[in-house]
């Protein structure tokens, strides 16, 4: 009976996801099995994934260990040593299943190392250390002329991020920059950032990947956030200073401005704080602001099924709950207290924006106070380079210094906030009801909170009966 073997193949990058290197492993690690008359019966395939970096997981290895301890599996035949393990403890991990299992497998299409026996253990580890060390010095090598790349303002390569274009990642994308200025302007209203990533999700934006891959929260925060998008040249996540202290400018084109960027930052820092760990997700409009007109509880917003012959109607109601700590006696269906409300806040909104006619000042006012905090820390520094002062006079002086920087950095970052936040939440007045509806759920909340603390709803009595607007009061702020 032919032995039963798991084929293992790994390749470090794919930056263009069409997985041709692990194919070529594949075909030739096949033709090397049917040489040795094995059954194939399974291919474990690690694309794009790193074998040298120690956070990084690596799904099918792991799942093609247990396979081989379990003996779902009597070996394994790969294209290298080196696309097995490039960490000795990996391999540690692979021997200790061969020792003790001494039946098993073992071969590799370039080179005829044989892990069942003590020579091949032997010369596996050595060629294991090989591989580390040159992954090591490749990676020393890489990350001092990602350095000097990033020092000079220059991109590092690899698949463009988004915002940018494929093929001149230097510049701009329309279409994707729109999408997230627009996203951006969502932040600053109040719509959550894992909304925006159902929607872009859905609409395949934000992802080099589209479809293939499930966009995780963090991803679409640092597109909204990154640096990169006012030009600001990154190095392991950090922005990088010249010599001077001044942010080192990269060679592409900005899609926000200092201001832009800097408001939304701020936006999601502080929502961070506010709310650290906590979900925002709402389903209904009313959701935390409707209250009973008997017992003055929050009402939640739930849905009622309705079963009719061969169709399934569905109406979402606001319920006083006993579960809540209410007392169960009022209810009204969602959609007319809905419009009500959301008529009531808009009305409230022009009418507002009629009335208001004092111009808001656009610029912070500090700004040059700043730019003299920035002067005096250059001159300090080239200062002390051409020897007019000392290193200790340098550290004296610095310090304080830095320190107002940065305080007045993080007092233009609340301005902006404060301002973009204005704009982006005032512009409910020229919305229409179909519009209203149309925005995510977080922003229609905040047009209504905008003007309104809470709405009480009043018992109806029983029966079937027409709506009554009476019977639902607002409560203005």
């Amino acid at each position: 009976m032919a032995r039963r073997v798991g084929i293992y193949t790994r390749i470090s990058r794919d930056d263009e996801g069409d997985a041709l290197g692990v194919a070529r492993q594949h075909r030739d690690c096949e033709r090397l099995a049917d040489l040795r008359s094995w059954q194939a019966v399974k291919v474990y395939e690690d694309n794009d994934v790193s074998a040298y970096k120690r956070h990084v997981v690596r799904e099918q290895f792991e799942l093609m260990l247990s396979d081989l301890g379990a003996g779902l599996i009597d070996g394994i035949v790969a294209y290298d040593l080196d696309r097995l393990a490039r960490q000795p403890r990996d391999l540690e991990r692979l021997i200790e299943i061969f020792d003790e299992r001494p039946r098993l497998e073992f071969a590799t299409v370039t080179n005829d190392v044989n892990l069942g026996t003590p020579d091949g253990r032997t010369m596996s580890r050595i060629m294991v250390a090989f591989a580390n060390k040159s992954s090591h010095d490749a990676s020393r090598r890489i990350k001092r002329k990602h350095l000097e790349l990033a020092q000079q303002g220059k991109d590092s390569g690899g698949p463009a991020p988004y915002g940018w274009l494929k093929e001149d990642r230097s510049k701009v994308d329309p279409k994707a920059a729109a999408a997230i200025r627009e996203a951006q302007r969502e932040i600053l209203a109040g719509v959550r950032i894992g909304t925006i990533r159902t929607r872009w999700q859905e609409q395949g934006l934000g992802n080099p990947r589209a479809g293939t891959k499930r966009m995780a929260h963090h991803h679409v925060e640092h597109i909204l956030t990154s640096p990169r998008l006012v030009g600001y040249r990154t190095y392991h996540g950090e922005v990088l200073n010249d010599e001077d202290g001044r942010p080192v400018m990269g060679e592409w084109e900005a899609i926000n401005t200092l201001e832009e960027w800097e408001a939304v930052c701020a936006a999601v820092a502080e929502r961070k704080q506010k709310q650290p760990g906590r979900s925002l997700a709402r389903k209904y409009m009313l959701s935390g602001i409707a209250r009973c007109g008997l017992c003055k509880t929050k009402i939640r917003g739930q849905i009622n099924q309705r079963w009719q012959p061969g169709s399934k109607a569905t109406k979402f109601t606001y319920q006083c709950s006993v579960v809540n700590g209410g007392c169960g006696k009022v209810g009204r269906v969602g959609e007319p207290v809905d419009r009500l409300i959301a008529e009531l806040a808009l009305e409230e909104q022009r009418a507002r924006a009629a009335a208001t006619t004092v111009p808001i000042d656009q610029r912070w006012s500090r700004n040059a106070e700043l730019e003299q905090v920035n002067d005096d820390i250059t001159q300090l520094v080239n200062a002390e380079r051409s020897k007019q002062i000392t290193v200790t006079t340098l550290l004296q002086l610095l310090p304080g210094k830095e320190r107002q920087r940065d305080e007045l950095k993080l007092e233009r970052a609340r301005f902006y906030k404060e301002l973009k936040q204005s704009e982006a939440k005032g512009d409910a007045a020229n919305l229409t009801l179909d519009e209203f509806f149309g925005l995510p759920i977080e922003r229609q909340q905040e047009i209504v909170l905008h003007r309104l603390s809470a709405v009480i709803i009043h018992p109806a009595g029983k029966g079937r009966r027409r709506f009554d607007p009476s019977l639902i009061e607002p409560v203005w702020r």
